[in-house]
Order: structure tokens, then sequence, then C-alpha cells
């Protein structure tokens, strides 16, 4: 069997896997659209990025578009198909003979957060015009495409059954063309995943997670936060240590002062996560209560920082100070967007007085966590697109602690089988992970976990 019937064999089967739903896609979801009017600014913008360079007279021209979105509020990730129409080539400075106008097909992904562009993928190859309309397209048109970006050789009816699963168990649908470029990440993904478990000195398990079709780009742009890597330097002051030394092991989720983990969605709204969960346990020390606080609130109200587009934690304290407190998750629910500030100083539970920056000592911070309450924490998150259960622990050239891109927050720490950890709140949903947790090794600054700990004061 030649390897294309075979892809086209396996494709069947991913198809078979997730048929076409009549409903209206819910957010996250993913489904075509034919044409759409929706896809004309994404498609200029990619159009634009094509052409950047390009002396006037050269310039391809747009063509037909196809695509799909994957949205959750007004953050969209776009996938587009579209014919793109070369000029002829008659310079004879730049040509040998004149050549006549070219047709490509070129795969897009756009991603738009709060009006803003960035074009993560571009393939083009030539095609033949015969195959490209919409009501005669053919598989083989989308060959160029594959060949660019080929299959590992290894790739086989395994791994498309693994992938079958996958989109299965994370209720995926695909067109066909975006199936056969979501299995090839996939598979891609798998590999990568091998080669972190291969050097990683801890007890983690890496492999398939939710994220396994999405490529790096796209994982670190819609889901991470690179402003944490460019924070300036200190601008809290410095948290009065814990001279007690601390116990063997502690866990504040055993004691009432953690919520249930929390999903940030398709938004970099990280940092907001990390210190409402920081808030929650210190109120719940100093008031006895558990109240789930507001991040959409964060988002839409802390003008410094920048809502799905990252943002820091010192400055997401200073903004609950300017407000006036926090409101709780039930008045103020989370869109995963920005939205106008609708923050009701009558309607806030919680306020803060002040907010320190923790000691990079990783024996204080566990003082520190085991006497006042879990601490906001920023990492570098490599290799967590694919963690499944264990301790992390990657070799600290892949995971530098200088470059940090993931706020999350510290509720404990132990040890399991002589390996000590901390224990790790996520806000990716209890689908990802231990339930929504990551372990991580603890005493080695594994990935930067003690460079930027901070936490709020109430009095």
């Amino acid at each position: 069997m030649g390897p294309w019937l075979q892809l086209l064999l396996l494709l069947g089967l991913l198809l078979a896997a997730a048929p076409a739903s009549s409903k209206p896609p819910a957010a996250g979801a993913q489904a075509w659209e034919l044409a759409s009017p929706e896809l004309r600014e994404p498609a200029r913008f990619a159009l634009e990025m094509y052409n950047r360079g390009r002396a006037a007279g050269t310039r391809a021209a747009l063509g037909a578009v196809r695509g799909r979105v994957r949205r959750a509020g007004r953050g969209s990730l776009y996938s587009l198909k579209a014919t793109l129409v070369e000029p002829p080539c008659n310079d004879p400075t730049v040509c040998q003979l004149p050549v006549s106008k070219k047709t490509l097909l070129c795969s897009f992904e756009v991603l738009d957060e709060l009006g803003k562009h960035m074009l993560l993928r571009r393939d083009c190859g030539p095609v033949d015009t015969k195959t490209t309309d919409d009501k005669n397209e053919t598989f083989s048109s989308f060959l160029p495409l594959l060949n660019k970006d080929p299959l590992p050789q290894d790739f086989s009816v395994k791994m498309a059954s693994i992938f079958k699963d996958f989109v299965t168990t994370y209720n995926r649908t695909y067109d066909s063309q975006e199936a056969s470029w979501r299995m090839s990440v996939f598979a891609n993904n798998m590999v990568r995943a091998q080669k972190i478990q291969a050097l990683d000195r801890g007890t983690a398990q890496y492999g398939v997670t939710k994220f396994s079709d999405l490529t790096e780009e796209e994982f670190r742009t819609i889901y991470l936060n690179p402003l944490l890597k460019d924070a300036p330097g200190r601008n809290m002051r410095l948290a009065q240590p814990v001279t007690d030394v601390p116990p063997p092991q502690w866990d504040w989720r055993n004691k009432g002062a953690v919520t249930d983990v929390k999903d940030q969605g398709m938004c970099g709204s990280c940092w907001a996560f990390s210190v409402t969960g920081n808030v929650e346990g210190q109120w719940f020390l100093k008031r006895g209560t558990l109240l789930s606080l507001s991040e959409q609130e964060l988002l839409d109200c802390d003008k410094t920082d920048k809502a799905c587009l990252g943002g820091l934690p010192s400055n997401a304290y200073s903004a609950i100070r300017t407000l006036g407190g926090l409101e709780t998750e039930d008045d103020y629910s989370y869109r995963g967007h920005l939205q106008t500030c609708s923050f009701s100083a009558e309607k806030a539970k919680v306020y803060i007085n002040d907010s320190v920056e923790l000691s990079k000592n990783e024996q204080k911070l566990a003082a520190w966590l085991a006497k006042k309450g879990p601490i906001s924490v920023a990492i570098n998150a490599f290799g967590m697109q694919f963690y499944r259960h264990g301790i992390s622990h990657p070799l600290r050239p892949l995971c530098s602690p200088w470059l940090i891109d993931h706020a999350v927050l510290l509720v404990g720490y132990g040890n399991r089988s002589a390996t000590p950890f901390w224990a790790i709140k996520n806000s990716w949903g209890t689908n990802w992970g231990e339930e929504g947790y990551y372990y991580l090794h603890r005493g080695s600054g594994a990935c930067g976990v003690n460079i930027m700990a901070s936490s709020a004061v109430i009095n």
C-alpha cells in the first residue's frame, strides 16, 4: 500500500470518529465555515504578511478563502486555506523567459486576540487551478502542503489509532485537510514528548494531553504569558522571612484554603488566576472563609496589564488595592476575554492591604508557605504541554529560570519516594495533569519556580 493511500485511509478513520454536529460550537469548539465574511480580515492580514517585503507589481492577490475558527470569547484562532495568485514575471532583468501567473494554495493560521493579529503558520505550494474549486476540491490539491511538512517515517496505524482516541476524548472535529495537518502536528508532538521524557530527571510521564494537536508556537501564544520573562526588578517590598523550620510536608488543599481548579481557556490570563488563588488563601487564613474570587475583574479593570495577552502578579495586586477589592466569581464571572470594567465596590467581598516579594531560597519559601498560605509564583512552562502526571524535573538548560512564561500557585510540598516536590495549582482545567495539578522538583530552582514568588498581605 502506498504511503498516501495509507494516509487517506487513516484520514477516513479520523473523520468517522468525529462526525459534524449541527449544533452551534461552544467556546473553544471548532467548525468549518466556507467563504464566511468573518474570514476576510484574518485572510487579508495573512496576505499582507505573505507580501511583506515584495516590490509593487510582484505581490500576490487573494483568491478563494475557506477556513474554520476556534473561539473563546473574543479570542479567535483562524485556520485558513486560501488560493493566492502571483502576477506574471515579465521583467527581463529577473526572468529569462516570460512566466505566466502562478496560483498557490496556502495554509495559514492567524491568531486574533483583542483585535491584534499574529501569523502563527504559513505553508504555500503550487497547485493545479483545476482542483481548487470548493465544489470539486480533491485531496491531491493539498499534497504540496503535506510534502512541505512530511509525516515521520514511522507514522503508523498505531499512531493513527492514538490520534483517533485523542479526537474522541477531547471532542475535536476537523475538516479532512485540517485533520491531515493536525495529525502531522500530533505525530511530531509525540516525538517531542518522547524526547522530553528521555531527558527528564524526575518521575513525570509525558504524552497525550488536550494540547497535543497544537504546535509549540500555537500553545505558547494562546496559553502562556510572554510578559513574565521581561518583568522588571523588585517593585514590591521584601516580606519578613519565616524563621520556623518548615515541616517535612504541607498541603493547603487539606486545610480548606484552596478553591477548585479553574480553566483560563484560550486566554493568556494565568497571572490573574495565580493572584486570585493567593488572595483566596490569604483571606481564608485571616477571615476563615474560602471564597472563589473573580479573575475577570482583573482582566477588565487592571489597566496596567494586558488581559489575555499577559500580565504581572505585582500589577494585579496594585490593581486590587486601587479598585478597592475583588468581587466573587459568582458576582463577576469569567468570560476569558476583555470586557468593559463593571466592578462594583458594593459587591467587593475581599480586599488586600499590601503585597510582598518572597525569598528565592526554597527552604524559606517552604517555611513561609506552611505558615502563611499558598504562594503566587511564575515558572518556565517547558514540557507542560505534554505533562500527564508525576514529578517533573527538566534539565536546567531546557527549562531556564530566566525564561519564565506561566504564573501558577504553590499550594504545598512534600516527597514522593524520596523525590521532593512542589504541589502546583494550574489553571488549565481538571482534564490536564493530575486533576489540574502540576508537580515540580523542589530544591533545585527547577524552571525558575523560586524567581518570582509573591503574596498579598491582608491585615
